[in-house]
């Protein structure tokens, strides 16, 4: 579902990104883990067309993001870390607006508001302000927005991040039940037992380059530690290191 090929990205002389490679299987769970500035973001938005590649290329369900830009977006659902809502229309106004941009037909949908909004626990609050709904709500009506039109590839950037224990509990469920449908997925987190407890296999991140990509078992293996953390910190100050 997503090949990413030798994938590169230079501003000027500087190597955000620098030969990234990695594959994700339908029914995956793919944690792509980093620390800030290690070319994480810089990736996500490359195989998201927000970003055009220097060199390098990603398949996106069989469509290439350097070739096929536009139809590499109707393949995906992405979730920023900015939610990007009008805090003046309501949940169900903002989820209309963003599913008429695509061109959906009405019929399709009411059909996946009716699906989505008691899913995800927002179906009480369809028709209140967004600016009025709490952080871990309007998270939700993001992920509404961001997977509407039914993606078969799906990138979370920081779903949880600064969310309170029950809805950052409700949002990870909702992630592993999207599993379950043969969707495709890529989990950027900082949060490390978010990715050990949702993620199939965890790539590291640094220095623009994979330090590590493996499941949780094979991580903990190469790098000779037990707990996720101390697996990324170790793995990251040897990536360090070895491009001294």
């Amino acid at each position: 579902m997503i090949e990413v090929f030798d994938l590169k990205k230079h501003f000027g002389t500087t190597k955000a990104v620098d030969g990234v490679s990695f594959a994700v299987q339908r029914g995956e769970i793919f944690g792509l883990l980093g620390p800030n500035g290690a070319g994480k973001t810089t990736t996500l938005r490359m195989l998201a067309t927000i970003l055009q590649p220097t060199e390098g290329d990603a398949i996106i369900n069989g469509y290439s993001i350097y070739r096929d830009p536009q139809q590499v977006r109707r393949q995906l659902g992405v979730l920023a870390e900015q939610t990007g809502l009008y805090d003046r229309l309501t949940a169900e106004e903002n989820v209309r607006y963003f599913a008429r941009l695509r061109r959906l037909p009405e019929s399709v949908i009411n059909r996946r508001i009716a699906e989505l909004f008691p899913k995800l626990g927002i179906d009480k609050y369809a028709h209140k302000r967004a600016g009025q709904l709490s952080k871990g709500m309007k998270q939700k009506v993001a992920i509404a927005i961001a997977i509407i039109h039914d993606p078969p590839v799906m990138i979370f950037d920081e779903p949880t991040s600064g969310l309170d224990i029950i809805a950052a509990r409700e949002v990870r469920e909702f992630i592993k039940a999207c599993k379950h449908s043969d969707k495709a997925m890529i989990l950027s987190t900082h949060i490390m037992s978010e990715a050990e407890k949702l993620c199939d296999r965890i790539a590291i991140i640094n220095g623009g380059k994979i330090v590590a990509n493996g499941t949780f078992a094979e991580l903990q293996q190469h790098s000779g530690k037990r707990e996720l953390e101390e697996i990324f910190v170790k793995l990251v100050a040897e990536g360090e290191a070895y491009g001294a």
